[in-house]
């Protein structure tokens, strides 16, 4: 597990938006980055849920394990959740659609859920020039997070505004424009890795003219986690 080891030396406890969301940021997250992405190059990505434009495979279970000794105390703290163990599920993943081909779905702003006790991991390990993830707020309601009592108003309105001005183009989403508006967006960096509440609307950052390779060592790969507090259900697997 060496080549697994993290560091949260730089961890960093963010908030952003007039609603003062958490965000943890930490850089340089894994002290061996680059066996990460020749550990990928092995893995039999594939299409495992129609939400995530691209390729997925599951991360071994003993690593998600070896980084919840470390990370198990910081999220706890930062997201003001009881403490003790995590529990995480996590894949290599690898942003591959075209443009073109996205869905409706993948053309707006998503959330991972609707249970805002759920936190969310992205960890760059890409050099291309794709960005890493924004987060939005939907402007006729104001809403920035999803909970099971506003989603019904949420959906409501969004629905009303497609059937009046028509689904998004087939592109990734920018700024929002002109159902939602951005309100932070993290850099992406090689090697960082973010955590925030997964009921947050968001979306990767993704050039809609930059090429999306495949290949781990060339596209747009991360490391994405679903992560729980103790005394809770598992993480979704989705």
């Amino acid at each position: 597990m060496q080549e697994w080891s993290i560091s949260t030396a730089s961890a960093q406890t963010l908030s952003f938006s007039e609603y003062n969301h958490s965000l943890v940021s930490i850089s340089s997250f894994l002290q061996q980055p680059d066996c990460a992405i020749e550990n990928a190059v092995l893995q039999k990505f594939a299409a495992i849920t129609p939400q995530y434009p691209g390729l997925r495979a599951a991360l071994d279970s003993e690593i998600a394990d070896h980084w919840l000794d470390t990370l198990s105390p910081l999220l706890s703290r930062a997201f003001d959740a009881p403490e003790g163990r995590w529990s995480m599920v996590a894949w290599h993943s690898i942003v591959s659609h075209r443009p073109q081909d996205l869905l409706p779905i993948q053309r707006l702003p998503h959330v991972d859920g609707t249970d805002p006790d759920q936190v969310a991991m992205m960890l760059y390990l890409h050099r291309t020039g794709h960005g890493g993830t924004a987060f939005f707020r939907h402007k006729s309601t104001g809403l920035e997070a999803l909970t099971e009592e506003n989603f019904p108003r949420y959906r409501v309105a969004l629905e009303r505004e497609v059937r009046e001005t028509g689904l998004p183009p087939a592109a990734y989403v920018t700024d929002g424009a002109p159902l939602f508006e951005r309100t932070y967006a993290s850099a992406g960096e090689f090697n960082h890795a973010i955590f925030y509440r997964g009921n947050i609307l968001h979306s990767g950052v993704i050039d809609n003219h930059a090429p999306l390779s495949r290949d781990p060592r060339e596209g747009r790969y991360t490391i994405n986690a679903f992560l729980r507090p103790p005394g809770g259900e598992g993480p979704n697997d989705e």
